[in-house]
């Protein structure tokens, strides 16, 4: 069956200077290949431990000598260094992410040391997309060719995983309101995707995931369950105002990440399944994997894009 773009537009571009990315250069280009992802991996957890013992509001001072000093080391800096920003950026971002963070029940960041941990973690992705153009509006999401239409291929059968739209009125909004309280555990609780569009690539891979998710877990299970996808540069300021952790610069408005949800597993008793499955794709190098507490952040690397590609062209036939 071929699977239509659905629509054409323009191409992307940046429209914010906070997402602006440098040009270039061959020497960068290769620096991209070359950190130790296994070896900055660990840098952050042992930077999480000192920064966990610092999370007194008193202790801002020795807080921002620590991140100096550990994102100087060669292990971070690689990875820093190689992204967007530069290491000088990414640390001058993560001291404002970290004086601006407030806990709220809508943050991913139950803290100080889970906000640290999610920003680094995720400069991984954007070291590997650097020079992807950022989807900066609504309208680029919506009618960009990358993207295809995910409701398209569901009422076709053609995916695996399950997603939920955003109620689009309050009528909608009321609606589902009622139902969470008549089951409050029949689906996870999130708002819902706002775009249902993504590349083939990502469709690929979550019915991949899907998959093996389906074939590991006991009959009955649900199928693995999406919560975010592409996300414009505004809707992505528009959750930081809404007190969400939201990282600029993010994969999601490159179009290269997804959220996945992973607590409401756990009452079927397949949530460490669906994380062995994760961690085992992002030891092949095929995934970076940020855990976000109800939901796991994932994003797909260069490497396996090429493979994906193909996947999809098989199964859907565009």
């Amino acid at each position: 069956m071929r699977v239509p773009s659905r629509s054409s537009g323009p191409e992307p571009s940046v429209t914010s200077p906070a997402l602006a990315r440098r040009s270039p250069s061959p020497a960068r280009a290769v620096a991209r290949v070359l950190p130790d992802l296994d070896a900055y991996r660990d840098a952050v957890a042992d930077l999480l431990v000192e920064v966990a013992a610092l999370a007194d509001s008193d202790a801002i001072l020795a807080r921002r000598v620590l991140l100096d000093q550990r994102m100087r080391e060669p292990a971070v800096a690689a990875v820093l260094d190689a992204s967007p920003q530069g290491i000088v950026g990414a640390r001058e971002t993560l001291l404002l992410e970290m004086a601006r963070y407030q806990p709220n029940e809508r943050n991913s960041a139950r803290d100080l040391t889970a906000l640290v941990r999610i920003y680094l973690l995720s400069r991984i992705d954007l070291m590997w997309w650097r020079d992807t153009p950022t989807f900066g509006t609504d309208e680029q999401v919506n009618t960009h060719p990358d993207l295809v239409d995910l409701e398209w291929l569901r009422r076709r059968g053609l995916l695996a995983f399950r997603y939920r739209e955003q109620p689009g009125t309050l009528v909608g909004r009321g609606v589902r309101a009622v139902g969470r309280r008549l089951r409050p555990d029949a689906t996870p609780r999130t708002a819902g995707v706002r775009f249902r569009r993504a590349r083939r690539e990502i469709v690929a891979l979550l019915n991949d995931v899907a998959r093996e998710f389906d074939r590991a877990t006991p009959v009955g299970t649900p199928p693995l369950w999406v919560t975010s996808l592409v996300r414009s540069a505004e809707h992505q300021h528009q959750l930081r105002r809404l007190g969400y952790a939201a990282m600029v610069p993010s994969a999601h408005c490159l179009g290269w990440a997804v959220d996945i949800e992973m607590s409401w597993f756990a009452r079927f008793g397949v949530q460490k399944i669906l994380a062995e499955i994760l961690f085992a794709r992002q030891a092949a190098g095929e995934l970076n994997v940020v855990d976000e507490g109800q939901a796991w952040h994932v994003c797909l690397a260069p490497a396996a894009r090429a493979r994906l590609r193909s996947a999809y062209e098989a199964e859907m036939g565009a």
